[in-house]
């Protein structure tokens, strides 16, 4: 069910901000895989911020596609918050979170292909991850005699916020302990720092033409995501710029190379520091 737009400015604006915001949040993908292969390594990058964030892609890509795509989804969402709202998910939201799902695919198959030091996933992410697929299982036998798929993406939503929250947190600690971003590329802080002002600036576009701020409540997680993502990105860049503006990851001798790369990719400490 569409809702007409009070002024065709704004519909513009509105449309210019998604498109951009999916521009540099779908970019702010390719300054790592690009550093990746031209180091043929992935020491630096952490490997339970990629699995963390690739799961947070899909539930949000699930999220998307059904209040975008579903009628169903669509009615209930206009029943609990009015017909005269807007559905605050747009097409470049969908696009977006498929293009995320597909490249932290490829970061995480980066990972099993590139030297990466000795670092491994961790039994906390693993713990994480499982837990948050039994839920979601569990969740949605309890929506399906009523059928209440809004409810149920809605809890979608929900899990991939909390995982938009503590997916920076192993990067981050890493960087500080050792001292260093190499490996770590900060082209894609940069890009997801611009995404995530696009993203929150067509929220409130939208709101603006409205007069309502409903899509900022019945969206909860968007909005929670964009000023996530720009808060570890500005910690992000604190660290490149401020704090450890000069510090290089020392290489990484042959012999190191030809150990770590057999070594389990699983079972190891969250967070244990690169040997340098």
């Amino acid at each position: 069910m569409g809702i007409a737009w009070n002024s065709h400015t704004l519909e513009v604006a509105y449309r210019v901000l998604g498109w951009s915001g999916f521009f540099f949040w779908s970019c702010s993908f390719y300054p790592q895989v690009l550093l990746n292969f031209y180091r043929k390594s992935v020491v630096g990058l952490n490997f339970n911020y990629l699995l963390l964030n690739n799961t947070k892609h899909t539930l949000y890509l699930i999220y998307n596609t059904c209040l975008y795509f579903s009628p169903s989804v669509r009615f209930q969402y206009h029943l609990k918050y009015g017909f005269d709202q807007m559905v605050p998910v747009a097409a470049n939201d969908v696009a977006f979170s498929t293009h995320s799902v597909l490249l932290t695919g490829v970061l995480l198959f980066q990972c099993a292909i590139y030297e990466r030091g000795n670092q491994s996933l961790s039994k906390v992410t693993i713990g994480i991850i499982c837990l948050v697929w039994i839920t979601v299982a569990v969740c949605f036998f309890i929506s399906l005699p009523t059928k209440s798929w809004l409810w149920l993406i809605s809890i979608f939503n929900t899990m991939q916020v909390i995982l938009a929250v503590i997916k920076y947190i192993p990067q981050a600690i890493m960087n500080f302990m050792r001292k260093s971003t190499d490996g770590f590329s900060i082209g894609n802080v940069l890009l997801d720092f611009s995404g995530g002002l696009m993203n929150y600036a067509q929220m409130v576009t939208q709101s603006i033409d409205q007069n309502s701020w409903v899509n900022f409540s019945g969206n909860v997680g968007k909005v929670l995501l964009s000023l996530v993502s720009v808060f570890f990105d500005v910690f992000f860049m604190c660290q490149h710029y401020l704090l450890y503006p000069s510090k290089k990851a020392a290489p990484i001798s042959s012999s190191k190379h030809n150990k770590t790369v057999t070594e389990p990719l699983i079972n190891s400490p969250l967070l244990q520091p690169e040997t340098v």
